[in-house]
């Protein structure tokens, strides 16, 4: 059995065999890491690549000038350190991707999404703790 992942760098879906250590995959195209322990910079123009694949991602709607988001910067550092291969951390600049904002129909910020192929699976606004975070993602998961 393989999981498809998209590759940070390029996009290209890889095919990961579940027998293989994940954090170790290489992308087949551009030989990027797949997993980096970071979360993906998400624009209108990777987000359908980045969020189709079938890891789950966790997407955070953020603003530069937001103070509960920079509090939540170091959270989703750990997050993305932690959760990898399992889920993935991603961020979308609210300011710089405003049509992403609009899908997401994003009021407030911060504001989390939790996608798995490209579905939205729940929504949650306000800054929260790892544990908090883990608690929540743990509630609508698969």
């Amino acid at each position: 059995m393989n999981q498809i992942v998209p590759c940070p760098q390029c996009g290209t879906k890889n095919r990961i065999p579940n027998h293989k250590p994940a954090h170790l995959a290489k992308c087949g195209t551009c030989k990027a890491q797949i997993f980096t322990g970071k979360p993906l910079t998400l624009t209108q123009s990777n987000f359908i690549a980045q969020v189709g694949g079938e890891v789950p991602i966790l997407v955070d709607f953020w603003a530069d000038w937001c103070g509960p988001c920079k509090m939540m910067a170091p959270i989703l550092e750990q997050a993305a350190q932690r959760w990898e291969p399992k889920i993935r951390v991603g961020k979308v600049d609210t300011e710089a991707e405003r049509e992403l904002s609009t899908r997401f129909l994003i009021r407030s910020i911060p504001t989390l999404v939790l996608l798995q192929g490209g579905e939205e699976l729940a929504q949650i606004s306000g800054a929260m703790s790892l544990l908090q975070l883990e608690s929540w993602i743990e509630q609508h998961l698969k």
